[in-house]
């Protein structure tokens, strides 16, 4: 077997195989024989036609086909290993000159990681402001539980009021026309946190239980359905019902309710113990964050569009995707944002995305950092508690697509080497800046 590897641009490379007849015509024979297991053949029981019947019946096109699939994968891996190319994707053959009996020829295109030059990535002295919680961060903690365990008494001799929750039947119409999916029964709306549409609660304040009125709304000019941006609308609504929500007194009795709690006071110490952690996370995050950043741009690496291009289109297919679980379509997402300009957001999205996992990949070469069982172990932990799943039934969804496998190697090793950055490296928390508030 005959290799010649010739650079062509970037990080393409063109590779030459030749492989010798005697060993293509033994892969062409062993093709034809396992075709003819699988194909029926008139005349003959299955595998035991001749290789001329076989060639007639599915055509020799077919079989040097099944022959290249057996011999090309173990030729290109000898030609990558031989010369020492670092591909990062699946290589694919050009072209092929494929005759029995004569030497077979294949031209194969490989595409090379980019080489990767590291600025100083240890020994760095990083500053990162402090995380600061909320003034008010624990009294809404506090609060939020409490509302946790609010009851909704019925509402009898009132109208509603803004923090009510009101039971009504509505529907909308738009010049006329009734809104598609702008109607429900006995819908329960919490005025005080309505996500309709702007306008729509604050007209319910003040009704009475068994009114019937009309509101008017305008749907906002960003609003997801084209045929309803800015119109004006109309809703007819029935009250129902109205439900005030009755928050719990603090006292141990609550506490005991809540949780291991025996007083408000160990309740108390547990909601601040919260966050305290939520503020030691983040300056944890920003730190890992502030330090990675610094590392990247000390380094140097030369893209090549190739990658921007391919990573380009799988970040779009993944947001393309993500839309339409939320119910909204790309088209619409172009429309709001402009084609180019999301175009050109999505390519520095990869541009970055790229960048980052060949600094990664190349500090793990440098200081000799590889996966072990335990961090695919820990990794599967993570998500089987995430799903709510058993490792077992787990490896078994992830079985099935090894995209994603590849996918969770790649983050288990980001992580090994973002401690090993953060291992290091020193950070100093530094108070936050103010903002500046300008005076007259």
């Amino acid at each position: 077997m005959k290799f010649t590897v010739e650079k062509e641009n970037e990080n393409i490379y063109k590779i030459e195989i030749t492989i010798p007849a005697k060993d293509a015509a033994k892969a062409y024979d062993e093709a034809a024989k396992r075709i003819a297991q699988y194909v029926n053949v008139d005349g003959f029981r299955r595998g035991k036609a001749p290789r001329a019947v076989v060639e007639r019946h599915v055509g020799t096109e077919r079989i040097k086909h099944e022959a290249m699939d057996a011999l090309m994968p173990k030729a290109i891996a000898e030609a990558v290993k031989e010369n020492n190319l670092d591909v990062i994707t699946q290589p694919y053959i050009t072209k092929f000159d494929f005759t029995v009996g004569e030497d077979l020829t294949a031209e194969v295109k490989v595409e090379t990681r980019p080489e990767v030059v590291l600025g100083a990535y240890k020994d760095l002295n990083v500053e990162v402001e402090s995380a600061e919680l909320p003034a008010d961060a624990f009294d809404k903690a506090l609060q939020n539980i409490l509302n946790q365990y609010a009851t909704q008494e019925l509402v009898v001799d009132r109208a509603a009021k803004d923090t009510d929750i009101a039971v009504i039947d509505f529907e909308g119409t738009v010049n006329g026309e009734k809104i598609q999916g702008g109607d429900a029964k006995n819908y329960p709306l919490d005025l005080a946190h309505s996500n309709f549409i702007p306008g729509f609660a604050e007209q319910i304040v003040g009704k009475n239980i068994g009114e019937e009125f009309d509101i008017n709304v305008t749907f906002p000019a960003e609003y997801h359905d084209e045929k309803l941006k800015g119109q004006p609308a109309v809703f007819k609504i029935k009250i129902n019902e109205l439900k005030e929500r009755k928050v719990p007194e603090l006292n141990d009795a609550f506490a005991q309710k809540v949780g291991p709690f025996k007083t408000v006071d160990e309740l108390k110490a547990d909601i601040q113990k919260y966050l305290d952690n939520q503020k030691e996370n983040t300056n944890r995050q920003n730190s890992e964050n502030a330090v990675f950043a610094k590392v990247i741009d000390s380094a140097t690496v030369e893209i090549p569009q190739t990658m921007i291009d391919r990573e380009a289109e799988s970040l779009t297919n993944d947001y393309k995707q993500r839309l339409q679980a939320q119910g909204l379509s790309w088209e619409s997402l172009e429309k709001t944002q402009g084609a180019e300009s999301l175009t050109e957001t999505i390519k520095e999205d990869a541009k970055v995305r790229i960048k980052n996992s060949l600094v990664i990949d190349k500090i793990a070469k440098e200081e000799n950092i590889k996966l072990e069982p335990s961090d695919m172990h820990k990794k599967f932990t993570q998500l089987s508690s995430v799903y709510g799943m058993t490792q077992t039934d787990l490896m078994k969804q992830l079985s099935k697509n090894p995209e994603v496998i590849a996918s969770l190697s790649q983050q288990a090793l980001n992580d090994k080497v973002r401690d090993f950055l953060m291992e290091k490296n020193s950070v100093k928390f530094v108070e936050p800046k103010k903002e500046k508030v300008e005076t007259k």
